[in-house]
């Protein structure tokens, strides 16, 4: 699993920070996430392929998390592209898409699908055979989903050793695999953990902004692998993140604590202040393993 964080700073873009989105890599999959405004000049800096993005996620209708997605939209059109792109966020999010290529007259050259969001409670938004992704609900200014993004389990490995030993023939290794047990001709069952290992535990990912500290999602990020959450702010400025509906380091790493994430990852920093550092030294005070999200740096587990 891999995330490349292509900006991750709060409010207006700078020179020197951009606004959210981030692209994850899971079981050969490729999700954007979030498209704030100089999303597709990120993509381009951190060498992703435009052409591997088909699903793109939305959190909320604030422009520092979508007013990139109509110029990623006519690039990809621009570029030849033919693949479906499919778009994931709140209703509103096509009027707003369709108006702009309307007025400008600028349709696709692909199929664009919205899947439009208005669920307060956890649901599936996206499945296929290696990944499901659901929603998770936040509570914001606006109407806000995080998402939750889990590997489907593996085939179990072959124990080649074990199957030559029982002479097992090669017509029952998906079998196995799947996680089968096997019956010899004299009536012997050999159980599927003789036959085979573990497969590699499938990853999560849990990314959550923008959010004030929220509880309620615990339940449904509980055991994640990494969870991305909102640190807009430093603890200092507690009253303001609560008037503004957003976190502070100290309530992300709360949030992290409580739903036994085996690793944070910080982000969304409002520009006021002159460094991250003190995000990092405020979460540890509270949750050992945190990382710094900052634009494009890349971490893989």
């Amino acid at each position: 699993m891999k995330l490349t964080i292509l900006g991750c700073y709060a409010a207006t873009p700078r020179t020197i920070t951009n606004p959210t989105s981030q692209v994850l890599e899971i079981k050969n999959r490729m999700f954007l996430i979030d498209c704030g405004e100089g999303t597709q000049v990120q993509l381009r800096k951190n060498k992703i392929k435009f052409s591997k993005i088909n699903h793109i996620f939305i959190s909320h209708l604030h422009g520092d998390h979508f007013f990139g997605l109509i110029g990623t939209i006519s690039t990809f059109a621009l570029l030849g592209r033919t693949t479906d792109l499919h778009i994931y966020g709140p209703k509103g999010v096509k009027e707003i898409i369709t108006l702009q290529l309307r007025l400008s007259n600028s349709w696709t050259t692909y199929d664009l699908f919205f899947h439009e969001l208005e669920s307060t409670e956890s649901e599936v938004i996206f499945e296929d055979n290696r990944v499901i992704v659901k929603t998770i609900p936040l509570k914001h200014r606006v109407y806000t989903n995080g998402f939750l993004f889990q590997e489907k389990p593996g085939e179990r490995k072959l124990n080649v050793e074990a199957v030559q030993k029982y002479d097992i023939h090669t017509a029952y290794y998906q079998k196995i695999k799947n996680g089968g047990n096997v019956t010899l001709d004299d009536g012997t069952i050999i159980e599927n953990e003789k036959l085979s290992f573990d497969p590699i535990p499938p990853m999560s990912y849990a990314f959550c902004s923008d959010t004030v500290y929220h509880e309620a999602i615990i339940p449904i990020i509980e055991n994640v692998d990494v969870l991305y959450h909102e640190s807009t702010f430093l603890q200092s400025e507690e009253a303001l993140a609560l008037k503004t509906l957003h976190s502070t380091a100290i309530e992300a790493a709360t949030i992290a604590l409580k739903a036994n994430a085996k690793q944070l990852v910080l982000g969304h920093y409002s520009t006021r202040y002159d460094g991250i550092e003190r995000f990092k030294a405020e979460a540890e005070t509270v949750f050992p393993n945190v990382l710094s999200g900052n634009d494009g740096v890349s971490f893989e587990w």
